[in-house]
């Protein structure tokens, strides 16, 4: 599966990056049939949201490391390395950015842009 990392290097430049996350088959939710599955991701919380079409937040660093997952619109987000792209439903991405000047973010479209953030456990930031 890929994932999108969005991260901050040691200087705060913002960036980002292609993961590949392993899946292996696993007898998930026994009687079930196995599903492929990552390893297990600590996390504390999960928050949904939702973001009026035309928002824009300007830059800002990730309050929280966190995995993200559109649901719903897109989201265009930009980082301070010139970078831009364009969040489509079903797109997960990485957030680690914690350091300042982080990203802009902007709804697209004609509709709100709706989704999930999972706060990662804080014992796990790299």
């Amino acid at each position: 599966m890929k994932v999108v990392h969005l991260y901050s290097d040691a200087d705060g430049m913002s960036h980002f990056a292609e993961l590949d996350v392993t899946l292996t088959p696993s007898e998930y939710a026994p009687p079930a049939p196995p599903i492929d599955v990552s390893e297990r991701i600590p996390a504390s919380r999960a928050v949904l949201f939702s973001i009026p079409a035309g928002w824009f937040g300007d830059w800002h660093p990730t309050p929280h490391r966190q995995l993200y997952v559109n649901l719903s619109g897109r989201l265009e987000v930009s980082v301070s390395d010139g970078q831009t792209r364009v969040f489509e439903p079903g797109d997960i991405a990485l957030v680690e950015d914690v350091l300042e000047p982080g990203h802009t973010t902007r709804a697209v479209g004609d509709e709100p842009s709706t989704g999930i953030f999972v706060h990662l456990a804080e014992a796990e930031r790299a």
